[in-house]
Formats: C-alpha cells, structure tokens, sequence
C-alpha cells in the first residue's frame, strides 16, 4: 500500500486506527464521537516536501511530515455530564501525542446525534437549531432550541412544505439532562404590538396556508416549453486525478474534504509556478434581525456551529453538476467512532463561461474568439431551511474565483392575520420571513512564487489640474501602499479599492448591522472588515474561532490574530475574504428561492508576461445551430 501524501484526506483505515488510539486511551468509558480527520502537518514540513516533490527530488527516504489525526469526542463520565475532548493520534505510531480536555466554556459543533435527541425529546418534528448565544440565566449549559412548524398531511406527500405553517412555540432543552426546561412563546404580532405577550387568541395556523415547492404538487405543473440542454464531451474532461491530485489547463492542485470546511484546495500552481498554499470557506454567519425576544438568539455560524461535515449532499449526476463529473468522497463517523464513506460530497466539473477574449481585425474582418472554460470543485450543504453553494472555480487564464450561492427556503415564523412588521416580510398568510444576513469568510494562504508575501493595497484616484502635470484635468493617480502590519481593511468602490499580489477583488457588501454592543456583534468580530491581514500561523484556521457553539464572545478568531500588530511585509501571510448578503425576503424568495449569488476573485498581476490565455485554442463548436428555421412558430 502506498503511503498517503500529506495533503490527502485521511482513510478509513486511517480512521479507524485513531478511533481504536482513542478508545484505548479511556478504557470502560463511553465515548461519543464528533469528528475525526486530518490534522494538516506543520507548514514548513509540508513546504520541505513540496519543494523535494516538484524538483524531482523526492525519494523514499525522503523526510515525510508525521501523519497526523484529530479526534472530537465527549468522554460520559459518572456524573454523565460529558467532557468534549480533543486528541491528536500519530498514525504511524498508533499512538496519541496530545490530548486535552476542553474547558466547559467552549462548547464543541453540534453532531447529528444530538439532532436525533432533541428531536425525541421534543417528539414531534422540529427543526432544531443552535441556540446562539445564551441569555442569562442559562449557564454554561449545552442547551438547544427547536423551531417547530405543522405539515398539511392532506396530500399525502412526505416533502409537503411545513415552514408554510411556522408554530409559535420554541421548546428549550437541557441536552445534557435530556429534557425540556422551558417554552419559549414568542410574540406574534405585528410592527405596532409588543415585543412580547400574546396578542392571537385564536388557532395559531389556521390562517396559514399551503405553499409547496416540489413539482408534483405545483397546483399548475411545471413548463412544457422548455428544451434539452445538454452538455457533452464526446472526447471526455480536460482534466486529470490522480487520486486528489488534479491537474487542468497548466493548473495543478489538491483537494480533500473535511467536516469543518468542506473542500479545500491546497498546492494551487499554475505552470509549476506555486500560487496559493491552501484556499477554503472559513465561516459564514446568519444574524437575524427580529427584534424581539427569543429572536435575538437567531443567528447560526454554520461552519463552526453546524457540523458542516454532516449537512453536505451527495451530489446528484446530471442535477448538482453538469457534464463529465469526478466525484470526490468523504469520511465521517458515527457516535462510535465508526467511519463511513460518504459518497460524491465534491464534484469536480467543467463548464463554459461566455468568451475569454476576442479580438476583430477590422482590416481584414477575421475575428480570432476563444471560449472562457472554468474548472469547478463544488460542495453543497443543507444546514435546516437553506442550502449554500460553494464553488471554486479556475480559469484558463490563471485566475480564481470563489463563489458562494444562497438557495433553499427563508426562514420564516408566524404571525398574526392581517399584519405586518419592520423586521420582515409577509410571503404567505400568517407567514413572515425575518430579514438577516449572510456574511461568509474565505481565508487565502498565497504563496505566490513562495511563501514570503507582500499585500499591497492599490487605488484610483483623481488628481487636481495642474499647469505642469496634469493640463487637461484627465489624469489620475494609481495609489500603491504595501500593507506593513497586520489588521482590518474595507473595500473602497469609489477608489476602486483591490489588493495585490494577486489581485484580490472582494464584493463592496454591508457589513454586520447588528449593534456593536449586542451578543450578535460580540460574537461575529470578524464581519467588521473586508478584509484581514494577519501573519501565518499553523492553528489559525478559523475566522470566527474553534469554538462559536454556545459563545458569548468571538475567541481565538481572525480578530485576535490581527490584533498582535505584527509585520507583514514580506512575510507568510493570510487574507481573510469577508462578503455577504443583506436578505430582505421578497415575496419571489417563497416557497423556495432563486438563487443569490456572490463572488470572490483572485487574478494574477504582473505575475505574468502576457495574457497567460493566449494560446487557448480558438475552436468552433461544432455541435451550435442556428435558431433560424427551428424555433419559429408553427404557421397555422
């Protein structure tokens, strides 16, 4: 068997081996288990690899990075009150190297069992939802909340859309002690009530009505009129995998899929020329904006607090990803520690994006056109209401986007007949969609020709008339500051505002609107900046922190990192991406909404030089037609 490259997700053998590590480190005790996967060896190890492996250099005897595995588990003592622990196994020694026991202050991402106990407990069919910070009173207990909503059984159809009929009702559960410890009521007024207190004193969803998203149950069908569109390759794919190397269009990178982020993309070269060291979602928040009391709990981190590694899909041919797909697996494991395949969590697809460039030669006529063909590794998650598409997408010209899609159905809750609020919009009668955000974080390692960077902020400015340097008043000023220590940036549209080594281009969205001093706030520091500059370090991971499940503070997030001032001209440094969506539902977000869309891009900058795209072939489709004479009407 061969052995695994550093950067390669871990087996199920692999797995296996840390779990038995573990549980024999805590003989005759009950374990439940979270997570187990690659804990990344340190960076410069991983780098001394690289560097042997692209020179040709590398041999057996080559120095390798241990082989390391991370376990997530809650040890249930005699008091049964579990203890979540964290544990770091050598799998080459089978032996454990670190192992802690973490403070009851910093609770662990929820695990899909849990989901299954609050669901018994509260025996009917909730969606259960992290609690978000806790109020006073509540301690450090593990404690969920479980919005609750009634489905119209009369179809007959298990996929009847139940958030048409939101219950006023959120029970409170105590995990540890497996029970309900209160009900929360909340208001169902409008924007002239109360904040709190009843003010229905009647059937709380006999107002409501059907609202059903899945096609047999369309009340008009779907369209008849829509055509095949069908992609084909008759030739196969561009690309190639060896095991989770990928190689397409002078682009060589890896990827491996973990429960915490998903996809990540590490080793991105293009050329053989290094661009980035790694490249993944990092975390993503969900404040709603609710006024009232138990809404201010609302806010989901759903990377840190959702277990992502246990919402992600599996990928459909032919639906999720167009063309000839590579599917990627990934490994998770049960309560036992048990390691399961989960099948097709990444797909990994071509696509055409309209023209790469284009020029007419308008002496002559000839036109030289080619396509713009993106190579995508996609993931989807399903965290209760709402799906996100994430994809990073690469180009035949040495650029990289990340794009993050919002799809699935708005959260909703009831309200009263006739009313409206401030806080949201009325989609169905008795149903009002909360406004929110959705704030995503994408953390970037470059290591753009290696791992000593320098971020350069650059901006367009006017200049004054001048006699001597500016006559006619067109001129402006392109503005270069290097950026010297670490901390917080904004992006600046009316000084077209990017940042350089690779150009960085980040959506001019709101930040955080929640007030400083609230909870919501507190939590998610890093939504306060565009974006970050901080200098590497191996366990910095995670924009918000390890541990946001329960948190009344951000801990150990990228606002910390940024905080230490430290140099970060030509230094190994990070950029921490953060963007997001302001959602004022519409009425057209219901029952299921359009897709949303927004982007991140990274393009090379003086990197190159020529257009790294001029030699893409410039080839006809052969299989196009003119519309001519195939789509008129029929004459009658």
């Amino acid at each position: 068997m061969s052995t695994p490259h550093p950067l390669s997700q871990l087996s199920i053998s692999e797995t296996t081996t840390a779990r038995d590590v573990v549980r024999r480190s805590h003989p005759n005790t009950v374990l439940n288990f979270r997570v187990i996967f690659l804990l990344e060896p340190p960076k410069v190890d991983v780098e001394a690899y690289l560097e042997l492996e692209h020179s040709g250099k590398l041999t057996a005897e080559s120095p390798r990075p241990p082989r390391l595995a991370q376990a997530w588990y809650d040890v249930i003592g005699n008091t049964r009150i579990p203890q979540y622990h964290e544990t770091i196994v050598d799998l080459t020694k089978a032996e454990i190297v670190d192992q802690k026991v973490i403070d009851p202050k910093s609770k662990p991402s929820l695990a899909m069992w849990e989901f299954d106990k609050v669901i018994k407990c509260v025996e009917t069919s909730p969606a259960p939802w992290p609690y978000g910070a806790p109020d006073p009173g509540d301690d450090d207990e593990r404690v969920f909340q479980a919005l609750l909503f009634a489905q119209d059984k009369r179809s007959g159809n298990p996929d009847s859309n139940f958030y048409a009929y939101p219950l006023p009702i959120i029970p409170i559960m105590n995990y540890n002690k497996g029970e309900i410890i209160r009900i929360d009521m909340p208001a169902t007024g409008g924007g002239d009530d109360p904040l709190t207190g009843r003010t229905n004193f009647g059937g709380i969803i006999d107002h409501c009505d059907t609202a059903e998203y899945v096609p047999e149950l369309l009340p008009d069908g779907t369209r008849q009129d829509l055509k095949p569109l069908t992609i084909v390759q008759p030739y196969g794919p561009s690309f190639r995998v060896d095991d989770n190397l990928v190689r397409w269009q002078k682009w060589q990178f890896r990827v491996t899929f973990n429960p915490r982020e998903g996809a990540v993309l590490h080793d991105l070269r293009y050329e053989g020329r290094s661009v980035l060291y790694r490249l993944a979602v990092s975390e993503m928040t969900v404040p709603y904006a609710d006024p009232r009391t138990p809404y201010h709990r609302k806010q989901a981190f759903d990377f840190g607090d959702g277990g992502l590694g246990h919402a992600v899909n599996n990928l459909t041919l032919g639906c999720d990803c167009l063309g000839v797909i590579k599917y990627f697996d990934g490994v998770l494991v049960d309560n036992e520690g048990n390691a399961t395949p989960t099948k097709n969590v990444i797909c990994l697809h071509e696509q055409d994006n309209g023209i790469n460039w284009k020029h007419t030669n308008w002496r002559t006529g000839r036109a030289v056109v080619t396509r713009r063909r993106e190579l995508v590794v996609q993931f989807i998650i399903t965290l209760a209401n709402y799906e996100y598409v994430f994809n990073f997408k690469l180009d035949q010209a040495a650029g990289i986007v990340v794009e993050a899609r919002a799809i699935g159905i708005v959260s909703v809750v009831n309200l009263d007949l006739g009313k409206t609020a401030p806080w949201g919009n009325v989609v169905n009668p008795g149903v009002l969609a909360q406004n929110h955000q959705h704030v995503f974080c994408v953390r970037i390692d470059p290591a753009i020709d290696g791992s000593n960077n320098t971020v350069v902020q650059e901006e367009s400015l006017p200049v004054a008339m001048d006699p001597k340097t500016n006559p006619h008043g067109n001129l402006y000023e392109v503005r270069k500051t290097p950026i010297a220590k670490s901390g917080g940036f904004d992006v600046e549209p009316l000084n077209n505002r990017v940042f350089q080594g690779y150009k960085l281009v980040t959506p001019a969205t709101q930040k955080l609107l929640a007030d400083p001093r609230s909870v919501q706030a507190k939590r998610a520091l890093f939504t306060q900046h565009h974006l970050w500059v901080t200098k590497y370090k191996d366990e910095e991971l995670y924009a918000a922190g390890r541990y946001t499940h329960l948190g009344k503070n951000e801990t150990g997030g990228v606002t910390d990192a940024a905080a230490r001032n430290d140099d970060v001209l030509n230094k190994d440094v990070v950029l921490w991406s953060c963007f997001g969506l302001t959602h004022n539902p519409r009425v057209e977000d219901w029952p299921v909404m359009p897709v949303e869309i927004l982007q991140v891009s990274l393009t090379p900058s003086d990197f190159f030089t020529q257009n790294p795209a001029i030699d893409v072939p410039s080839d006809k489709d052969l299989g196009s037609q003119s519309a001519d004479g195939c789509c008129r009407e029929p004459r009658l």
